[in-house]
């Protein structure tokens, strides 16, 4: 078993199916994990089930002074943070038969959140990281979108998508010396709520036949994968993408 014990972890969106699988199984491997949500409300219930050694933050990712101030706050709190999971993300639909500005507004949305926020904590952390010993590790959730494109409605998210690949891969190549490794995790279908309206209109099983395996990923699948990663027994893989989305798209 990986063994955590005095890492200190931010995971984003830790409300969320991936997020509270990958906060949960951190846990378990002995880290402090700092769950961060839109509200505290989204994150009350797994911290308490965690216990003494997981603690909540609040902060809206639209706004990116409100994403600084995250940072700061999650590092206050011990002095360190030794990985960073940008894990938060958002999947508002963008018809093209609706106006410009509606267009143009989830768009905009989908790049504050899906984009801006990781790499402002991705900013902070490389800052951080480079004046601390051990340096850090950032983890950054993409998906198969960046690769192989995504459904009609939803260009801007592939494009962010994309955005955080390159970004990773920047940080990998540049940082490394300073003690910083990164790497993205790029999920395909995975059943959690995010992909909510897909399961109710098409259906899961639609999901699961695009697969070799014929089941879709759940969120645990997703967080044995971060954790390996932040465990920092991967290091001379820094700049890799692993893709996690059973064969349905191999590049």
């Amino acid at each position: 078993m990986i063994d955590l014990t005095g890492r200190v972890v931010l995971v984003t969106g830790a409300g969320g199916g991936i997020g509270q699988a990958t906060a949960r199984t951190l846990a378990r491997s002995g880290a402090t994990v700092l769950l961060h949500d839109v509200t505290l409300k989204a994150t009350k219930a797994l911290r308490q089930e965690l216990g003494d050694r997981v603690h909540s933050f609040a902060a809206d990712l639209s706004d990116a002074a409100a994403t600084q101030r995250l940072w700061e706050g999650a590092l206050g709190l011990h002095g360190r943070i030794d990985v960073l999971v940008n894990n938060a993300g958002t999947y508002p639909p963008a018809p093209l038969d609706g106006s410009l500005d509606d267009w143009t507004g989830v768009w905009d949305l989908s790049l504050k959140v899906n984009l801006l926020a990781p790499a402002v904590l991705c900013r902070a952390a490389v800052r951080s990281f480079a004046d601390q010993d051990g340096g850090g590790v950032i983890i950054n959730l993409a998906s198969r979108a960046a690769f192989r494109g995504e459904d009609p409605e939803y260009w801007h998210y592939a494009a962010a998508k994309a955005g955080v690949v390159a970004m990773t891969r920047t940080i990998a190549r540049h940082y490394g010396r300073a003690g910083v490794t990164a790497f993205a995790v790029a999920p395909g279908y995975v059943d959690t709520a995010l992909n909510k309206v897909f399961a109710e209109t098409v259906g899961v099983q639609v999901a699961a036949e695009q697969t070799s395996l014929g089941e879709v990923a759940q969120p645990q699948d997703i967080a044995n994968v971060v954790v390996f990663l932040a465990s920092g027994l991967a290091k001379h893989a820094t700049g890799t993408t692993i893709d996690v989305n059973g064969a349905s798209y191999v590049r």
